[in-house]
């Protein structure tokens, strides 16, 4: 079967536009989907390898265990989107199990892994139509079409992603995947859930330093990109549980006064000056199933891990 990467990827404008804006904030923050280039996809993936990172084995155990159940509750001819599909590896479990899939849709923004993933994918699901989009899947464009007709439109949303997500934000995120999957639709996510700040600061600043690097490296991203003159040596990767706010924080910090050219634009730092570069939201279940009921989403069915760490949960618009 051809593969087509179709390409829906923000232009490099507006990767500018978003790195100046966020720069010249009074707390100044970077967008935490640019992470993912060529470099930072390969040391995420070394990051869900950790001892520290309990996200993905948490995860990929309620998979391995329930997989079924969930593959049962979408039903045949089920058409899979997956939004940040990255390597694709937990899309596996899920697609074993499924009957008849209409076809596998995943949308990434970094289109060398994702066209990578996707060749694998129709290696090992030579039946499978697999229709690869490079995106911002917070954005509107138009999905490519199946041959088959799907009876259901599901999106598929593992690791903690909606966590990196303001609950406001969030909120209308999961709007627009119910937009994106219409009528009768389902969304299986995965939720990451409050626990204590040591388990989860050990999670974002693991002790071989990968966190750190991945972090770094949108830094030399801008650089490379931008034409950008950061001291990677100059910033140090911090993270911290801001427990009032129910969110891990990364940044970057400026371990000296400085200023950096970006796109001609200069921007000043003080010693001890951080960029913020992700948020990502730990929530209780009775909270999340407060915000997805804002956004209309009933929840169905939990699984959590033995641990009660992590969780994936079916969502329906029904």
């Amino acid at each position: 079967m051809s593969l087509r990467l179709r390409r829906a990827v923000p232009p490099l404008e507006s990767f500018r536009d978003e790195v100046l804006r966020g720069l010249a904030r009074p707390r100044k923050e970077l967008p935490c989907k640019y992470f993912y280039d060529a470099t930072g996809s390969a040391l995420f993936d070394q990051i869900c390898e950790l001892p520290e990172y309990y996200l993905t084995r948490a995860e990929f155990g309620i998979l391995r265990a329930h997989a079924g159940e969930m593959a049962a509750l979408l039903g045949p001819r089920c058409l899979v989107i997956e939004y940040g599909s990255g390597s694709g590896v937990k899309t596996r479990l899920l697609l074993d199990q499924l009957v008849d899939a209409a076809a596998y849709l995943p949308i990434d923004i970094s289109p060398g892994p994702l066209l990578a993933a996707a060749r694998a994918m129709v290696a090992a699901y030579p039946g499978l139509e697999v229709l690869p989009v490079c995106a911002d899947y917070t954005a509107e464009y138009p999905l490519p079409r199946p041959h088959a007709e799907p009876r259901r439109r599901a999106v598929f949303f593992p690791g903690s992603t909606i966590g990196n997500f303001a609950p406001r934000e969030a909120e209308s995120f999961l709007k627009h995947v119910g937009h994106v999957c219409g009528r009768g639709g389902a969304l299986l996510v995965g939720v990451d859930l409050a626990k204590g700040s040591k388990i989860l600061e050990l999670a974002y600043d693991d002790a071989q330093g990968v966190t750190a690097r991945f972090n770094l490296n949108l830094l030399a991203r801008i650089n490379r990109e931008l034409g950008a003159d950061f001291d990677l040596a100059s910033f140090r990767h911090r993270a911290v549980y801001e427990r009032a706010l129910g969110r891990v924080e990364m940044h970057l910090v400026s371990e000296r006064a400085q200023e950096v050219q970006v796109a001609g634009a200069r921007f000043a730092f003080c010693p001890g000056e951080a960029i913020l570069t992700e948020c990502s939201y730990k929530w209780e279940l009775a909270e999340f199933e407060q915000l997805a009921r804002g956004a209309g989403w009933r929840v169905a069915r939990v699984w959590k891990d033995p641990r009660h760490m992590f969780s994936v949960q079916y969502l329906t618009t029904d």
